[in-house]
Parts: C-alpha cells; sequence; structure tokens
C-alpha cells in the first residue's frame, strides 16, 4: 500500500534539503509549482467560469477550491 503521507513528507523534505543548500533554485521552484498547477488542472474562478460560459457562482458552489497564497483557485483534474 502506497503511504501518500510518508512519500510527501519525504518530498517537502527533499525539496527543502535541495534549496537550502543551493542545489535549486528561484527558478527551479517556479517549475516545480508550475508543475504541480498542471497536475491540479488549477483555473481562478473567473477564468473557468468564461471557459466553460458558467457563472461564477455556480463554479464557485461546485467545483472543489483551493487556497495558495490567500489566493482561492479551483482544482479540475477530477
Amino acid at each position: 500500500m502506497i503511504d501518500i503521507r510518508t512519500n510527501t513528507d519525504k518530498t517537502l523534505d527533499f525539496l527543502s534539503q535541495k534549496f537550502e543548500s543551493g542545489e535549486l533554485d528561484n527558478n527551479s521552484l517556479v517549475q516545480i509549482i508550475e508543475l504541480c498547477g498542471t497536475y491540479l488542472g488549477v483555473s481562478t474562478i473567473s477564468a473557468l467560469a468564461s471557459k466553460k460560459g458558467k457563472s461564477y457562482n455556480g463554479i464557485k458552489k461546485t467545483m472543489p477550491k483551493i487556497k495558495i497564497f490567500g489566493k482561492v483557485f479551483v482544482v479540475t483534474n477530477q
């Protein structure tokens, strides 16, 4: 059985160590954030509403939301 919590902790520790040792830089972290956003299918509520031709409130009420850096996004990878 896959232990997601352990794998998450190991990944976070690895990234922290590599960044703090100088083996990853800010550009590396931006690429990692972009990759994660791609896997999540992250979009703003308004952008997804426009893309799907639906109302802002319709998207807000029906899609899973996450908060990143104080901003709310919807997750469309499901």
